[in-house]
Order: structure tokens, then sequence, then C-alpha cells
């Protein structure tokens, strides 16, 4: 007795197929389904501060808010500015659940930090996705943020801890505050999670979009109080000046 019908005929590999761009809508040269020329385009960050990867006008410097508050965590990496098309495509990853832009983004985040491993970046100990409110995971149905933490994992072979964060109150939406109201907003709105395993470890954090860095910083701060070693944040984009886009 067999428990599968033989079948003679081609096997479709899905990894080995032909992919049209996202973008352009063209054949993709490559294998993700954005074609060379279209990645080419994409707003990838320039010359950026050292600690938050705010994009600055020379390299190699640390902006002046890191200098004056010091960020609880270490170093934010990011590929991209927060523009077009690279904002439209997070939108419709984040709000319309188009999904394969999210993957591919990811993807390519992934090479990203792969390179910054193989030039010296150490290497997390684990992956942590920044919560979601309840409400929006309701009205939403995913966190984008956990989303892109577990295809990074994959990718990158580093574990996903989802057990270690919880967000706790249900806060006003970030983006429709000023950067001192976003600070205001999530005091205590983050908690560890019960029997949390942090002390000492390498954590970094996951987000689709870095601001002002409220968030990140509340987060970091949680962690590094609970004994984390280092914390780091990986997104895809990077706001060129906090508080004018989310």
């Amino acid at each position: 007795m067999h428990c599968q019908p033989r079948y003679k005929g081609p096997v479709y590999i899905w990894s080995k197929n032909e992919q049209n761009c996202l973008l352009c809508d063209e054949l993709s040269d490559t294998p993700q389904p954005i074609c060379t020329s279209c990645e080419t385009e994409l707003p990838w960050l320039g010359d950026h501060c050292q600690t938050c990867a705010l994009p600055l006008p020379v390299a190699g410097l640390t902006c002046g808010q890191c200098l004056k508050e010091p960020p609880a965590f270490e170093q934010v990496i990011a590929p991209w500015t927060y523009s077009f098309p690279l904002d439209s495509l997070i939108n419709r990853f984040k709000h319309a659940a188009k999904w394969p832009y999210g993957r591919l983004l990811a993807e390519l985040l992934a090479q990203c930090l792969q390179h910054r491993f193989d030039e010296g970046l150490k290497r997390p100990d684990a992956l942590v996705a920044v919560p979601l409110a309840r409400k929006r995971l309701r009205e939403r149905g995913y966190n984008q943020a956990a989303m892109l933490a577990r295809w990074l994992s994959d990718s990158l072979k580093i574990n996903c801890d989802a057990n270690l964060l919880l967000r706790i109150q249900d806060t006003t939406a970030q983006q429709d505050l000023d950067a001192k109201a976003r600070k205001q907003n999530l005091l205590s709105a983050f908690a560890l999670m019960p029997g949390a395993q942090i002390k000492g470890r390498h954590l970094a954090l996951v987000d689709d979009v870095l601001t002002t860095g409220a968030t990140a910083q509340s987060l970091a701060r949680l962690l590094i109080g609970a004994g984390a070693a280092r914390v780091d944040v990986y997104c895809l984009a990077r706001t060129p000046k906090p508080g004018e886009l989310t």
C-alpha cells in the first residue's frame, strides 16, 4: 500500500520558479522577486549615526541626541530610509496584509545583516519582535514585527524568542504623537513575560520602522535592566528626521 499517488511528471519547485519584480512587474534577474534595477533604486541608507542610524551628512559620526542621551540599545541596523517607494511597500505589508512585500524586504534585510556579521558585527543570541498592542493585533490579525523576526530567523539561523516581552497597555498610535509624547506614551507599556530568560544574553529587537527610537529605547532599557548583556535593533527603515514620518 502506498501513501502517496504515483506521479512521473515534472515536479514544481517554487524556489526555482522565475518571478516577476514586485515593483516594476518585469521578469526578475535575481533569486528574489525584485529586479536589480529596482533594488538599486531603493532608498538605501547612506551616511548615518553609528548608534541610532539617523541619516547624517558625514560618515562615522554619532548624532547629537545619542551623544547627549546615549540610548540603552547598542546599535541600530537599517538598510533603508523610510521614503518612496519603500514606505509604500512597508505600508502595504503592515496595513493591507500584502505579505510578499514583507517577505521580500526581510530577505534583503537578512542579506544586509549577514554582510555586517561577516564584517565583524556580533551575532545576537536571539531575535525579539517588538510586541503589538492587543487591540491593534485583533484589528490587524498579525504582528508585522513578529513576521519579520521569524523570516530573519529562518534566513540567518538565529533563534527567534517569543517568550520575553509583553505589551501590557494599549497605547495611542505612535504616529499620531511628537517625540516627547511618544516617550510619555510608552511609560509602563511593556513588561517581561513570567520566567523570561534574559540575563547575560545579547538580544536584537526587530521592527519595521524606527522613527524617534522611543519604542526601541523603552524595550532596550527594560531588557538591560533585567540583565541583558547587549541589545541591538534591526529594522527595515529609519526615518530621515525623528517625528516626521512613521
